[in-house]
């Protein structure tokens, strides 16, 4: 799969990174902003792992750009569920700390 991070902490990302790649996947996008983000969401994206607070807001604009273009993601964050909109409440989300099972599994789900 083709997969999009968003993630501002650029060592979470790489962890990230390393997990979907671990896993024969492609990160074809690794994004710290919002505004990033946006400029990269188009045709060929499979799956998109979101963190939800970013230095320039959170990221509940691509995620609806996510879920109207069907393309599946999660929120892997620090914040908490109940800060999720009710549109987007279905979302699988993921607490960080994370364990790499969690993204793994994410990753399997997406793929079926």
């Amino acid at each position: 799969m083709r997969i999009l991070i968003l993630e501002d902490d650029p060592l979470t990302a790489l962890d990230l990174q390393c997990v979907v790649e671990g896993c024969g996947h492609e990160v074809v996008s690794l994004c710290d902003t919002l505004a990033d983000a946006g400029e990269r969401i188009g045709a060929g994206l499979d799956f998109a792992f979101l963190d939800v607070d970013l230095p320039d807001g959170k990221s509940f604009p691509i995620a609806e750009r996510l879920h109207q273009s069907r393309v599946p993601f999660a929120f892997v964050s620090a914040s908490r569920p109940s800060e999720i909109p009710a549109s987007l409440q279905g979302v699988p989300f993921i607490p960080k700390p994370y364990h790499h099972a969690a993204i793994r599994h994410s990753l399997v789900e997406a793929g079926r």
